[in-house]
């Protein structure tokens, strides 16, 4: 049986995509308005998701579960995956005093909370989201940021903004060669222009997070470091994307941040230094900071250089096991060794997609990559069990750690597959691209509204990847009917999605299992949205400027 979406089920445009935004409503609005669980808030989202599918867009009720199911099997594996092992790892350096060793040793770089912050969340954040993506750097530096005695919110929170920049190149460049083979336009090209759209915002960033840390003056006394950790960034982003392509563009822009900033910050310091307690704390956070005390004051004990390396060495051995399982040639070779791609029978091939969201009819494929041995949290995993040698814990200790890390982890599990759920069926129902198609209809205003287009996928489905599978053909062909460059807003998509990041529900959910503030679902998104709509709103006004306004339109191939 073949199903073809409708995109139009009510005769009007706008009523339709005011319908297909009722499970997206239902679900942020449980979370951040009516305090609601997060599990709880993702399964009343997925029903109205299947109701809505069902009842409005006429999807047959079969296609619409076995849709959720697939991005639930999607959700555990590999995102839920990535986050049950990470909390792993942390949870074992602190079970051995490791992490409190590495606080000692982060200080010695500096003792400056805001330089700490910009070190772990922007700059370690970008290396883990260019080599990994799919959560791994917020659940990373969320975990370090705790560790050195940020409370709950502002870790959750601060990992979320910062985790912006190098997202479009995240994962080895995978949403951008997915964007090219959605689209059919040059992936150099499509590269070099997000290269150019994310210039800016890799310089207003981490001055964005420092602010939005400790407010305008603090942030000013650190400004020095903030521009060679941005600038730095900007310009090795800048000519990788234009000069080489995706792959490789957030790794090298964050290496080149990370080495950068540790070298000058090894001939400067701010004349103020500034523990973590001294952060003005947003409203209600009050009890979080106190029951952080003992750890937000800055470590007095000194290690030897070797009790430092040890400490190290968990972090060092993730990085390392991340990139290596990220190169392609050791991907591909692990799954010759195992990997399943299981088509969902009675899903796979069944779905029609339609003009104008794509340029001709084209069907919908669901093939689930069984690849536990290339996933990231395998090699998670592995970085974790290497540093369960290293530090000499025995096989039952290290048993005891993992059950409990799962019990720890389990109800976010289920949280991610929920959500994860509601997005494939938002998808396979065609009940995004309804929303989608009335951005089209916005005319001389696309560019703005176009760019907010992306911001809203990556904000339903988690993914920019996905969100350019979504909407990547509709912005081509709404360029080509608005005489627009499809390259510009191709682009845009993949770039305005960077900013609805730290507002999925999923991102949200692994910040909150990373930061073990279980149940607060609500309050980290209430913390970012704001951050998140305005940064998303501030490229799509470059965009409008690179498609009406010189000199911005030299930037457009």
């Amino acid at each position: 049986m073949i199903w073809s979406q409708n995109y139009d089920p009510l005769g009007s445009g706008w009523l339709s995509a005011l319908v297909a935004a009722v499970p997206v409503i239902v679900l942020l609005g449980a979370i951040g308005l009516f305090h609601v669980r997060a599990h709880v808030a993702a399964l009343m989202g997925l029903a109205a998701g299947l109701l809505v599918a069902i009842l409005v867009f006429g999807m047959p009720a079969g296609l619409a579960l076995r849709a959720a199911g697939f991005g639930a099997a999607y959700g555990l594996l590999p995102i839920g995956w990535i986050v049950l092992n990470i909390i792993f790892l942390y949870q074992l350096t602190e079970a051995t005093g490791q992490f409190h060793v590495l606080r000692t040793a982060i200080t010695t770089i500096t003792p400056d909370s805001r330089l700490q912050l910009l070190l772990i969340a922007f700059c370690f954040g970008a290396f883990f989201e260019g080599a990994a993506g799919f959560g791994t750097p917020v659940a990373v530096t969320g975990a370090m940021l705790i560790g050195l005695g940020f409370t709950r919110l502002q870790a959750s929170g601060l990992s979320l903004i910062a985790n912006t920049a190098p997202v479009a190149f995240g994962a080895l460049g995978t949403p951008l060669v997915t964007l090219s083979g959605v689209t059919g336009l040059p992936l150099l090209e499509l590269s070099a222009m997000v290269g150019r759209q994310m210039t800016p915002f890799a310089l207003i960033v981490p001055i964005w997070l420092l602010v939005a840390y400790c407010g305008w003056r603090r942030t000013m006394e650190v400004m020095p470091a903030l521009l060679v950790a941005g600038t730095s960034f900007a310009a090795v982003q800048l000519a990788i994307s234009n000069l080489h392509g995706p792959w490789l563009t957030s790794i090298g822009a964050a290496l080149a941040s990370i080495v950068a900033l540790i070298l000058f910050l090894r001939i400067w310091q701010p004349a103020r230094i500034m523990a973590v307690n001294e952060a003005p704390l947003a409203p209600g956070d009050e009890r979080d900071a106190a029951a952080t005390t003992d750890s937000v004051s800055a470590p007095s004990a000194s290690y030897e250089a070797a009790a430092v390396k040890r400490a190290w060495m968990p972090w060092i051995i993730l990085t390392a096991c991340v990139f290596i399982w990220g190169l392609p040639f050791v991907k591909g070779s692990l799954d010759d060794i195992f990997a399943l791609h299981l088509s969902f029978a009675g899903l796979d091939g069944v779905i029609q997609r339609l003009p104008p969201v794509v340029t001709h009819p084209e069907f919908e494929k669901a093939v689930y990559n069984l690849n536990m041995l290339s996933a990231t949290g395998t090699a998670i995993l592995v970085a974790a069990l290497l540093s369960a040698a290293l530090l000499r814990i025995s096989p039952r200790r290290l048993g005891t750690i993992y059950a409990r890390t799962w019990i720890m982890v389990l109800p976010s599990l289920l949280t991610i597959a929920a959500m994860l759920a509601l997005g494939y069926l938002t998808r396979f129902g065609g009940i995004d691209a309804s929303m989608g198609l009335a951005f089209a209809a916005t005319g001389t205003l696309y560019p703005f509204f176009g760019t907010m287009l992306g911001w809203v996928g990556v904000a339903v489905t988690g993914s920019d990847t996905a969100s350019n599978v979504l909407f990547g053909g509709l912005q081509k062909v709404t360029a080509e009917q608005l005489n627009l460059s499809p390259v510009l807003m191709a682009g845009a998509n993949s770039a305005g999605g960077v900013m609805g990041k730290m507002i999925d529900a999923q991102s949200i959910v692994v910040a909150s299992t990373a930061t073990q503030w279980f149940g607060q679902e609500g309050r980290i998104l209430r913390h970012v949205f704001v951050h998140s709509l305005a940064l998303g709103s501030l490229i799509g006004l470059f965009v409008m400027l690179q498609a009406y306004v010189y000199p911005f339109t030299l930037l457009v191939p």
